[in-house]
Order: C-alpha cells, then sequence, then structure tokens
C-alpha cells in the first residue's frame, strides 16, 4: 500500500446517496481518489466505492456518524493509513426530519439535527485543518459546505429545525473561512435547492419536488450531477481566489 497517492484525494461525508454519491462519481472522473462516509447504507457506499474503482481511482468507504467525534477521528485516521493526504472534504452528510411545525418539534430531534447538520461539519473540518493547514505542514485544501436554500427561505411549517441548522452551517462557514485563509485553505458553501435525492422521502413526501417545480423559475427541480458540478468547481484549481463564498444551485429560486 502507498503511503502518498499520487492523486489528490477527497472525502465527502454522507457520500452513498444523492448528492454525495454523484459528487464521488464526478470526482473519480475528475482524477481524485474518493473516501466516503456513510451510516447505515453500506451496500450503496460500496457500490459508489465500485463505481470510482471502475472510473480507475482508489476509494475507501468508511462507516462514521459525522456528529460523534471519536468516529469522525476514526475515519481520518483510516484516510492517513490508505491515502497519506487529504485535498478536499465536502461536508455533506445531512439529515432531515418529518415535516413539522415548529410548536410539534421533539427535543431528540432537534438535537440530532443541530448534532449531524451543524456540528458534524465542524467536527470533520477540524480534522481536515490539521491535515492541510501550512501551520501543521500541510499542503493546502479546500471544505465545501453542503448547505441549503432553506437556510434562506426557512422552511416555515415543513423543516425550520433543519433550515436552522444550515444557517449555522453557513455562519461557520464565513468565520472559518477567514481563520484559515493564510493558512492555505478555501472554505466555501453551496446551497442546493429542490434536487431530485431519496432525502426528501425522509421529510415524509417523496414527491415533494414535484410538487413545488412550478415555484422555481426554471420550472423544474435539480438533479444531483449538477450539485456536483458546483461542489466540484469549488474544491478545485479554477476557484483558487474564491472563499467564503456561497454558491446558489438552485433554479433561480
Amino acid at each position: 500500500m502507498d503511503t502518498i497517492s499520487q492523486a489528490p484525494l477527497i472525502l465527502i461525508t454522507g457520500g452513498s446517496r444523492g448528492v454525495g454519491a454523484a459528487t464521488a462519481r464526478l470526482a473519480a472522473a475528475q482524477g481524485y481518489d474518493v473516501a466516503i462516509s456513510f451510516v447505515s447504507k453500506e451496500a450503496a457506499a460500496h457500490a459508489v466505492a465500485a463505481d470510482v474503482q471502475a472510473a480507475g481511482r482508489r476509494a475507501l468507504p468508511v462507516r462514521a456518524d459525522s456528529a460523534d467525534p471519536e468516529q469522525v477521528a476514526q475515519l481520518f485516521a483510516a484516510i492517513d493509513r490508505e491515502f497519506g493526504r487529504i485535498d478536499v472534504l465536502v461536508n455533506n452528510a445531512a439529515v432531515l426530519a418529518q415535516q413539522s411545525r415548529v410548536e410539534d418539534l421533539g427535543f431528540a430531534r432537534m438535537q440530532r439535527i443541530f448534532a449531524v447538520n451543524a456540528i458534524g461539519p465542524i467536527l470533520c473540518a477540524q480534522q481536515a485543518a490539521k491535515r492541510m493547514s501550512y501551520r501543521h505542514n500541510g499542503r493546502g485544501g479546500s471544505v465545501i459546505n453542503v448547505s441549503s436554500a432553506s437556510a434562506r427561505l426557512g422552511s416555515p411549517g415543513e423543516y425550520v429545525d433543519y433550515a436552522a441548522s444550515k444557517g449555522a452551517l453557513e455562519t461557520f462557514t464565513t468565520g472559518f473561512a477567514k481563520e484559515v485563509a493564510r493558512d492555505g485553505i478555501r472554505v466555501n458553501c453551496i446551497r442546493p435547492g429542490h434536487i431530485y435525492t431519496e432525502m426528501h422521502a425522509s421529510g415524509g413526501e417523496p414527491g415533494r419536488v414535484d410538487r413545488v417545480k412550478d415555484s422555481i423559475p426554471m420550472g423544474r427541480g435539480g438533479q444531483p450531477e449538477e450539485v456536483a458540478r458546483a461542489i466540484l468547481w469549488l474544491a478545485g484549481t479554477e476557484a483558487s481566489f474564491v472563499t467564503g463564498t456561497f454558491l446558489d444551485v438552485t433554479g433561480g429560486k
């Protein structure tokens, strides 16, 4: 096993489905080795890894809950062993609960949503910074946080807690970007809009995108691959002077 991989390494949390899986496949096509984390969908994660390998790149699927600091540390230790480097972190893992009004939100639900969607990316960013930063003899790197248009819109009557957790992620993006800008790390944020992924089923409405698509100026929902292309643009050298920036992938909404 090589201690140093010559290809750049991208870690995508929540990489077994949806935007994460699309980003993993596109990253492999662009020459990245790919690590993905997953919590429960082991077969799906291994299928994504097989696609990465079919594209001629190395793949590492790791079971890790990004809200658990010990599991995050183990995830990055596995990357150290397998690749000896990390160049890009995509904080994509997120959870969504059933549509609900604020007055009916359960406390455990709120805690879990903030743990995964807001604290998890910070835990992963800590580990990435310790490896990427010039202050730690790193070679620099790029962090992309996956937020949501809901952070701007609020998701009233549906997912205010989810939207609020993404708002926290956006504020973290701004602060972290400024903090590590001179350490060789760029930090940016993607805001997907209504994208055709499995996540809507978690909220109790698998057909949500089709219901709301007429409210989107472009008149359609987005595909995961369209978000993946934006993520990988921010990850790469074409965005070399871009940090602390928010890129909406929403069809105009």
